[in-house]
């Protein structure tokens, strides 16, 4: 039996060596109080057996850490396979591409693209991590990148954040730099547009080019991202003396930078981004993951009218729609086209925000573009708007020409 000194010693241990391993001194006390618990062969269950097993996660985590496998180079990885399977450079070609691309790459003169990766992963076994250089690596999934608007996402700068070099440069790493752009701009993929089978949230027609649209979509949430808004938006402050407001601005200059700080002060974010080829869209309104509303502009057709009616359907969808409990989220607004429910009502709303409808009926008389100006300033609004009114509400868009604001837009934001 062991004496209350040697009983108060074996404590003392014990306690030295239940305990996180931060040093060498621990790992040492760890590694003792192992040993002597494994000679004594303790019962499973018993207080002995779970200390044991308790200090051999402690003792692997702190080896695991301290002592880190490096992995293997993986231009060395390469050259290794091809000692063991006798393997020249012309053999690399189908995994690499072209003669001069594996000398470089044997060189270390040009780095290992996604695409070769996946060759070289595929046809010579090397594992993903060795080529990827991370531990435990794994290859992402293979995406069809080339149908992405690679050329003109890489022009207008879409993988500026992930990338610094040439577009000849970028193309070699097509593959790398959409997932890299997917990746940052952390869109929920249940709400990328083209990953939807059911669209009802899509005012568009068939002739859209989704991967076009969902690189838009990616592009707007990323951007939507790094605004800092320190108001935190009121849905019930959208009523109509605010929305009465925000068109009041339509009759300054600049008007449409106005309405961008208005909306800020009121915690809604708007972001202006030019529409994809092969896109047919005017406007888009979502919620931030902080709840925190967009209203996104393709300004596709440069007229104030059309600014006008777009911005506020966005802010309906934004008023009406967004903020409820099952709402997909998303809105993405082709105004040409004909809308469900939901856009049919944000449309009703617009019309009946921009003029109101007890002046709605005084419209149907005016002829001249003073009569147009005139009826303008009494209710408050930029001629634009009326005038764009009137050439929808008559199918004919040569009248009121002068009055819809055409090429005062673009030329506000610095992306056109």
């Amino acid at each position: 039996m062991l004496s209350m000194k040697e009983r108060v010693l074996a404590k003392t241990k014990k306690e030295e060596a239940m305990k996180v391993i931060k040093t060498e001194k621990d790992y040492d006390v760890a590694l003792e109080r192992a040993s002597a618990l494994m000679e004594i062969d303790p019962d499973p269950g018993t207080q002995e057996a779970d200390e044991l097993e308790v200090l051999a996660v402690l003792i692997e985590k702190y080896e695991t850490e301290k002592y880190k496998i490096e992995l293997p180079n993986s231009i060395e990885a390469i050259k290794f396979e091809m000692d063991q399977r006798g393997l020249s450079k012309r053999d690399l070609i189908p995994f690499i591409g072209s003669r001069g691309k594996v000398s470089d790459v044997l060189n270390g003169n040009t780095s290992l693209s996604l695409k070769m990766i996946r060759s070289l992963h595929k046809g010579l076994g090397i594992p993903a991590e060795i080529l990827l250089q991370e531990k435990d690596a794994n290859l992402p999934d293979e995406i069809q990148w080339e149908k992405y608007p690679f050329k003109e996402m890489f022009k207008r700068g879409y993988f500026s954040e992930v990338f610094e070099g040439d577009f000849k440069e970028g193309k070699e790493k097509g593959e790398e730099l959409v997932h890299a752009f997917i990746s940052t701009s952390a869109l929920p993929q249940d709400q990328v547009i083209m990953l939807r089978r059911k669209r009802s949230n899509l005012r568009g027609s068939s002739k859209n080019d989704v991967y076009a649209l969902s690189a838009w979509q990616m592009r707007i949430w990323s951007l939507a991202n790094k605004v800092k808004l320190a108001k935190t938006v009121e849905f019930k402050e959208l009523d109509d003396s605010w929305f009465d407001y925000l068109l009041g601005l339509s009759r300054l200059p600049n008007s449409p930078l106005l309405a961008r700080d208005y909306l800020a002060d009121s915690g809604i974010i708007m972001i202006v981004l030019k529409h994809l080829p092969k896109t047919y869209l005017d406007g888009a309104a979502l919620k931030r993951k902080d709840g925190k509303p967009v209203v996104a502009l393709t300004l596709r057709y440069d007229r104030l009218d059309y600014f006008w009616f777009t911005l506020v359907h966005e802010l309906m969808h934004i008023k009406e729609h967004i903020q409820a409990e099952n709402d997909p989220g998303w809105y993405l607004d082709d105004l040409e086209i004909e809308g469900n429910e939901q856009e049919k009502e944000a449309d009703r709303l617009t019309m009946n925000a921009l003029i109101p409808q007890k002046y709605s009926t005084d419209l149907d008389h005016l002829q001249s573009t003073a009569d147009v100006r005139q009826v303008a300033k009494q209710i408050n609004r930029n001629p634009a708007i009326v005038a764009g009114r009137l050439r929808k509400k008559r199918s004919n868009y040569r009248i009121f020409s002068s009055l819809v604001g055409h090429r005062e837009l673009r030329g506000l934001f610095p992306e056109f």
